[in-house]
């Protein structure tokens, strides 16, 4: 666990005195020096794109179905999700202003669970490494732009787009930081004005225009919704809500990260929140219920369908497409940092090669390797279960990494009010909150071993266990703790040396760990 000899490590910054930051204390020897392109809207914009895909635009017809038909337990799951959604975003805001460097929860991991040594970097590692986070969204973008053009989509046609957007996305962000930035912006200010447009539509509709009766029994079929049902349902709308720490990613890249992380993050996730509930209002009012539940098409198209005509069905497309184009853009942006933060670290293979900012000052290394994980993840699976598998093995894992963070939060707590260690973040998450997140995120681990009824089976997969991508969670993970034993203990028995680190700033201004072997008779690092 964490290091009891925090005040070697604590600095005070020197803010002005209307700032959030004044007397602040960070826990690291002090804040990333590199070049700060990001201010409020970017930042704002990094979670809105990336909590704002394509789910939001589907996701609540399959809840519905989820809850046997029950419009109003739909709704109360919505609620519930947006409160989980937002104890995590202040779990990850407290860290993100205690160690506001670009890396996001691996910087948090290694803070908490110093020993074994090296052990939760190289399992984090793995997990970072292997998933190819942006390739879902890039394969949606080519079926909807497909599907505007009124081709037919094929499986090869879908996927050689999605591998154009993705690399569109990874060349971007690689070549230039403000640009990649800028057009974030635009698509993240685009995408919140189309589900403002639904919204408003929805409340005209409750007004009288084309009204369905689904409020008028809201929680006709509650009583046969199943446990499954319920746990999946509430699973896929934090799924919904995915994003909300994207920019605790780039926090070394953010100007006035404490002050930035307290005001962007909350308004961010909040105003989001409140406008996914009235989307589905919207849906509610204009799509009826027998449509939401069997519809082979996405439920946005079905809603601009009945509202505005077929036309303004193939429109919305454009609008499911371009937003699928900005999560991929800020998944991908975070991603190559991460990347980037583990070879700092000097935990993967050809460190030095990943912990560069060269040529362009931006990790394109780090976004190199994740284009390329991308690209395998789309070419690779066949339609069906093994893709259905993928995109569910992508979203598992986070779940696991979200509990050892809350886990790690709450260790600090406790800790510090023991006085055993001296923990002062300039942003404070209250305790119920932590506990609160903790136990969502357990329950979302536990939740998908829940066995499906006969009815259910084939909302998850056809051919493959319910739970295989629950145990190749659990594989990767393994990944990660060999490739530590090999690194970490077998090498260094053999070669009578021991592994430590030490930080250092590297000439673009960031800092990083490297690992270096240290054999009998030489001085620590």
């Amino acid at each position: 666990m964490a290091d009891e000899s925090l005040k070697e490590q604590i600095v005070k910054t020197g803010s002005s005195a209307d700032s959030v930051e004044e007397e602040a204390i960070f826990v690291t020897k002090e804040e990333d020096k590199g070049t700060k392109n990001l201010g409020y809207i970017s930042a704002t914009a990094l979670i809105v794109n990336r909590i704002i895909g394509t789910g939001i635009f589907a996701t609540p017809s399959t809840i519905v179905l989820l809850c046997n038909g029950s419009i109003g337990l739909s709704l109360i799951l919505w609620v519930v999700g947006s409160l989980i959604a937002l104890a995590g975003l202040y779990v990850y805001m407290e860290f993100g202003s205690a160690i506001p460097r670009n890396g996001g929860e691996k910087n948090y991991l290694e803070y908490v669970y110093k020993k074994p040594k090296f052990l939760i970097t190289s399992m984090y590692a793995s997990y970072i490494f292997f998933l190819g986070w942006a390739s879902g969204n890039s394969i949606i973008f080519g079926q909807y732009i497909l599907i505007a053009a009124g081709k037919e989509p094929t499986r090869w046609s879908e996927r050689g787009i999605g591998i154009a957007a993705v690399s569109f996305a990874f060349l971007i962000n690689g070549l230039h930081v403000k640009t990649g930035a800028y057009l974030q912006n635009t698509l993240g200010i685009f995408k919140i004005g189309v589900v403002l447009f639904i919204v408003v539509t929805g409340w005209v509709a409750l007004g009288g225009w084309k009204k369905t009766d689904n409020f008028s029994h809201s929680f006709e079929g509650t009583s046969g919704a199943t446990a499954y049902g319920v746990v999946n349902a509430l699973y896929n709308i934090i799924w919904s809500f995915v994003g909300y720490s994207n920019a605790n990613y780039a926090l070394g890249e953010v100007k006035n990260p404490v002050k930035t992380l307290k005001y962007a993050a909350p308004a961010a996730l909040v105003c989001l929140a409140i406008i996914y509930f009235f989307v589905n209002i919207a849906y509610f009012a204009i799509v009826p219920k027998e449509q939401l539940m069997h519809s082979s098409t996405i439920l946005a198209a079905d809603f601009f369908d009945i509202a505005f005509g077929n036309t303004a069905k193939k429109a919305s497309s454009v609008f499911i497409a371009l937003s699928a184009l900005g999560n991929v853009l800020s998944v991908i942006f975070s991603q190559g940092r991460i990347i980037q933060a583990l070879g700092r670290e000097g935990v993967l293979p050809f460190s030095k090669f990943f912990a560069s900012s060269r040529p362009f000052h931006t990790p394109f290394v780090g976004l190199l390797q994740h284009w390329v994980v991308c690209v395998i993840t789309i070419i690779a699976p066949p339609p069906g279960d093994a893709y259905n598998f993928i995109l569910n093995l992508i979203s598992y894992p986070l779940n696991v990494v979200n509990l050892a963070v809350a886990l790690g939060l709450l260790y600090l707590h406790i800790e510090s009010y023991r006085g055993k260690v001296d923990w002062r973040a300039p942003i404070k998450a209250p305790l119920p909150v932590i506990i609160f997140f903790a136990l969502a995120t357990l329950y979302l681990i536990v939740a998908p071993y829940v066995p499906p009824n006969d009815d259910q089976k084939h909302m998850v997969y056809n051919d493959i266990p319910y739970w295989a991508h629950c145990v190749a969670t659990w594989a990767i993970f393994g990944i990660g703790a060999l490739w530590w034993l090999v690194k970490a203990v077998i090498l260094p028995r053999i070669g009578g040396y021991s592994l430590e680190s030490t930080e250092v700033v590297g000439e673009d201004g960031f800092w990083r760990k490297e690992i270096v072997k240290v054999y009998p008779g030489d001085s620590n690092p």
